[in-house]
């Protein structure tokens, strides 16, 4: 298992930028994050009561994959700081792609809400992600979780950190776990029947041979999971790169063994992400091996 991206990508790129990229994503994140807060009760009601659909709410990949009015308010609010904090610099969001395509250069990479499901039925784990890359290898990032009021951060060679609500800023480690078969790992399915049927046949192999499996439904809060110690590990097919931008470095400067796919990569690739304390990683990639989950599972 190898971890996410290489230094030399970045050559003659100053880790004080680095940092400077990460305050700048902590800023916007958290500002995005407060505004998702906020009209979560305004746009569907109390908490596991929706109450408003038709015009809140539209379907993406498959019917039961929705976009809200707020995760499109909630990108355009990122875009638009980020012009006014970095301008000129690309930006590729999930809802509306944009000029941030291309992985030359540098780009950030934004999820506006990670967790819509939880999100629109009011299951307090969802998120706000932004990164910035260069030349597609992630040197800055933030997730904040939303309802909790978090922050995970990181910048690449500065290690990982949590603050919470009360101001409380704490460094990121994994878990000294040493055996797959003592691991709580996390995961995440599609929304695609033929993906969701291949993925749940790797749980029936995998779930006898580690402690438990727990699936949250936000890609990047799994990723801050393993770093901050909540899960042993977390693997997922399908993701796109605003799932992992930010998580997967957290988690690799938090210590945690990281496999991710091509910064070109779509969902639709279906390729794996990996992130497992050091402890279990090769154990844990010989459990994959043999049980076929180092293979793509694509949308059909």
């Amino acid at each position: 298992m190898d971890a996410a991206g290489s230094r030399d990508t970045t050559q003659g790129f100053g880790d004080t930028e680095a940092q400077r990229l990460r305050d700048v994503a902590v800023a916007v994140a958290q500002e995005a994050a407060a505004h998702v807060r906020s009209r979560r009760p305004e746009v569907f009601g109390t908490v596991g009561k929706v109450v408003a659909h038709g015009s809140s709410v539209a379907s993406k990949s498959t019917p039961t994959d929705p976009v809200t009015v707020v995760d499109t308010e909630s990108e355009q609010l990122i875009r638009d700081r980020l012009a006014t904090l970095r301008p000129g610099d690309a930006i590729l969001g999930e809802e509306t792609g944009g000029a941030g395509d291309s992985v030359a250069g540098l780009r950030w990479v934004v999820d506006p809400i990670d967790g819509t499901v939880n999100f629109l039925y009011g299951v307090p784990t969802y998120a706000v992600s932004v990164a910035a890359q260069i030349d597609g290898v992630s040197v800055a990032g933030a997730v904040v979780d939303v309802a909790a009021q978090a922050t995970y951060a990181a910048a690449r060679g500065y290690g990982a950190t949590l603050t919470t609500v009360e101001g409380r800023i704490g460094g990121l480690r994994c878990n000294p776990v040493t055996d797959v078969s003592m691991a709580l790992l996390a995961t995440g399915f599609g929304y695609g029947t033929a993906r969701r049927k291949a993925q749940g046949a790797l749980i029936g192999e995998i779930l006898p041979r580690v402690r438990d499996i727990r699936r949250i439904g936000s890609a990047s809060l799994d990723l801050c999971m393993v770093a901050s110690g909540r899960a042993d590990a977390y693997f997922e097919h399908g993701l796109g790169p605003w799932d992992w931008a930010a998580g997967s470095l957290i988690a690799t400067e938090a210590g945690a063994r990281v496999r991710i796919p091509s910064p070109r990569s779509s969902s639709a690739d279906g390729d794996l992400v990996v992130a497992a304390a050091p402890g279990i990683a090769d154990e844990l990639d010989a459990l994959f091996t043999e049980v076929g989950a180092d293979d793509p599972i694509r949308e059909t």
